[in-house]
């Protein structure tokens, strides 16, 4: 008889944030007013938001995401999108944050490290940590973040946060893809390689 063993594949955890041109993904007081969105940048979120099945957020873009998507506004102006966002399961990385009304969503304090890695062993489909840049930057030592997706919008901005600001080591990564938009943005798709 033969035995065969199959490969338990992990769950592949993309991170994705637009840019500035010069790196930041905030303007000064958090302003991502210069964000460009047109039609054919609505169409990637659709396809994108079929592929995971559950989302990841820091503090504040959890608080930022839960003040937009449940309202009726959402609904009409990106039914589908909004739809699937508010459906999926979200989970929220915080030590201050008490309390979450946005439907399916857990709070995790303590032990981040070990509940991602468990939730990349299960099966299912891509997780998806959205914005959330400073969670990221305390993600990258640990090799979890799979896949980087940088939006790179043509604005200037000169000032405000940036993107790997206080990393403290290497981050290698290797392009897969790229894509331009009519708006101007391009995404940048790299695979993180580990050491």
């Amino acid at each position: 008889m033969c035995n065969i063993r199959i490969k338990h594949l992990m769950r592949t955890l993309i991170f994705q944030l637009m840019i500035s041109l010069d790196g930041h993904y905030e303007g000064p007081r958090h302003d991502i007013s210069w964000h460009k969105v047109y039609d054919d940048f609505k169409a990637y979120p659709i396809d994108l938001a079929l592929k995971i099945d559950t989302l990841i957020f820091g503090r504040l873009t959890y608080e930022l995401m839960a003040s937009y998507w449940p309202r009726a506004d959402a609904m009409a102006d990106d039914p589908v999108v909004t739809e699937r966002i508010n459906n999926l399961p979200k989970i929220v990385i915080s030590h201050t944050l008490e309390k979450a009304d946005w439907q399916h969503t857990e709070i995790i304090s303590d032990k981040v490290a070990e509940t991602l890695s468990r939730l990349k062993s299960e099966p299912g489909k891509s997780i998806a940590i959205f914005g959330s840049s400073q969670l990221s930057r305390t993600l990258i030592p640990s090799g979890l973040i799979d896949e980087y997706r940088i939006v790179i919008s043509p604005v200037v901005l000169g000032q405000g946060s940036r993107l790997f600001a206080g990393l403290k080591n290497a981050l290698n990564l290797q392009l897969q893809d790229t894509r331009s938009f009519k708006s101007g943005n391009v995404m940048f798709t790299y695979q993180a390689i580990q050491p």
